[in-house]
């Protein structure tokens, strides 16, 4: 068991010895001063646990050391309680307002005394205790908070690596793509018999295509990245549409589709990040191209209700196959390499997207003929 000690301050001997004996019988150390003066002093060259306090004594009075005592760094939390043989209201509030923590009457009561003191005592330990906890608790959080940051820096380097990386092999793979693409476009411009034809317009679209995989390559790289930020805001419909049909419109024709825009109000506006949501606009365009035949129809438009927005791309064909309706998900792995092999790298870059921008994205065949991809705005 702790030893702990306690000052007895009374100018009345006979007090003194009676709450000494009280206290020794208890397993306390007991120290007196029979003036305010020694008592200061006591205090300055011993650390008390509890200070039993007389209020009325001469000189200097309870209330003017209890002052004192609160006002010394050293000893402003030892609890002090006083000694005094008034009961009334004004002295009891007058004691507490200088900062004592409880007190007791004469002719003292043995087992209250000694309850109170005890009661100081723990609540006086029990605060250092939380004191010293929070203080072990702020070490951890510091040197958590310093791993956190050493290991997000080392993350941002791996990104950034990456992003580097894939910037590299995409621009390895643009310098001999353009090579061929120019000189394609040259010998389609030869005399050629139609089987050749056909070659050189396998290679011009085989070209299209591996730069389109290396650009949506690193698209989804940047979306994944830790240090991207999408700013979203207020976007005509109109404008977002107009861009989306006019950035599809060579492909299209190439491909001999036609594209139709629905009706939708001209003040319509959608919260989103306009660059994201009309690339996604162009995928799922280029989604439709590959599926469909020449000559067939898009349309592409918007409608809300009193819940949602919606964006939609549709035709008017056979529809895509049940393969990949049945792989598609907006709840997409992590794991890209395992979106890839479900549903292809353009779809994944689009959920990402959508995720990016609050929305989802599905997949459906129309009870009326064709594909539908839509684009949701809770």
């Amino acid at each position: 068991m702790a030893l702990y000690n306690i000052l007895i301050v009374d100018d009345l001997p006979r007090n003194i010895q009676v709450l000494g004996k009280i206290l020794t019988d208890e397993g306390f150390r007991v120290a007196f001063a029979t003036n305010g003066t020694d008592a200061l002093k006591l205090v300055g060259e011993t650390q008390f646990d509890c200070i039993l306090l007389d209020i009325m004594m001469p000189v200097m009075d309870g209330y003017d050391v209890c002052k004192e005592l609160k006002s010394r760094f050293s000893s402003h939390d030892i609890p002090v309680i006083f000694l005094t043989a008034k009961n009334d209201q004004e002295s009891i509030v007058k004691g507490f307002a200088l900062g004592a923590q409880d007190y007791v009457t004469k002719p003292f009561n043995s087992a209250e005394l000694i309850a109170r003191v005890r009661t100081h005592i723990d609540l006086v330990e029990k605060r250092k205790e939380l004191s010293n906890l929070n203080l072990h608790l702020e070490d951890k959080v510091r040197q958590r908070t310093a791993e956190l940051e050493i290991a997000n820096k080392q993350l941002a380097r791996l990104d950034q690596a990456k992003n580097d990386f894939l910037n590299i092999i995409s621009h390895e793979l643009r310098t001999p793509l353009t090579g061929i693409t120019g000189l394609t476009g040259l010998l389609d411009q030869t005399i050629l018999d139609a089987e050749q034809k056909e070659y050189i317009q396998y290679l011009k679209e085989a070209a299209g295509r591996l730069a389109r995989f290396g650009d949506i390559a690193l698209l989804i790289t940047s979306l994944q990245s830790r240090n991207s930020h999408f700013e979203m805001f207020p976007t005509s419909v109109n404008v977002i549409l107009d861009m989306a049909a006019d950035a599809s419109d060579k492909l299209l024709q190439d491909k001999n589709i036609s594209l139709r825009l629905g009706t939708y109000p001209s003040d319509a506006m959608i919260l989103c990040e306009p660059d994201l949501l009309r690339e996604c606009f162009i995928i799922a365009i280029e989604t439709f191209a590959d599926h469909l035949p020449a000559g067939a129809n898009l349309t592409i438009g918007y409608e809300h209700d009193e819940t949602a927005h919606y964006f939609y791309i549709c035709d008017s064909n056979n529809g895509f196959s049940h393969e990949l309706l049945n792989k598609y998900s907006d709840d997409l792995s992590d794991n890209l390499m395992e979106a890839y092999e479900e549903i292809g790298l353009s779809l994944t870059a689009v959920s990402l997207m959508m995720r990016l921008q609050n929305g989802r994205t599905t997949i459906s065949n129309l009870p009326t003929g064709g594909a539908e991809i839509k684009f949701h705005f809770d």
